[in-house]
């Protein structure tokens, strides 16, 4: 079956760095785009950024610069860095794999 285990999360200052991995497992993690989400308290869930097969990338306004997106695919892993983190980048962020699976997501908190 699809699982997807996000890690990576953790506590960090503003202006500090965090990368978060999604070790995924169950399906052919090579030929589907995958994607980050954020859910932010009392927020709806958000797309962060996907990737395609091909590596091409996108990014929500709010992260472009900042956050990178990228993948393996010999270890089925999705990658999240993400740089120069502001408060308001505080969410659980989850991965997504077409259609409807989702990982339980790891908590980032960005606070001094």
């Amino acid at each position: 079956q699809v699982q997807l285990v996000e890690s990576g999360g953790g506590l960090v200052q503003p202006g500090g760095s965090l990368r978060l991995s999604c070790a995924a497992s169950g399906f052919q993690f090579s030929i589907y785009y995958m994607s980050w989400y954020r859910q932010a308290p009392g927020r709806e869930r958000e797309l962060v950024a996907r990737i395609t097969p091909d590596s091409t990338t996108n990014y929500a306004d709010s992260v472009k610069g900042r956050f990178t997106i990228s993948r393996d695919n010999a270890k089925n892993t999705l990658y999240l860095q993400m740089n120069s983190l502001k408060p308001e980048d505080t969410a659980v962020y989850y991965c997504n794999r077409p259609t409807g699976y989702w990982g339980k997501g790891t908590l980032v908190t960005v606070s001094s």
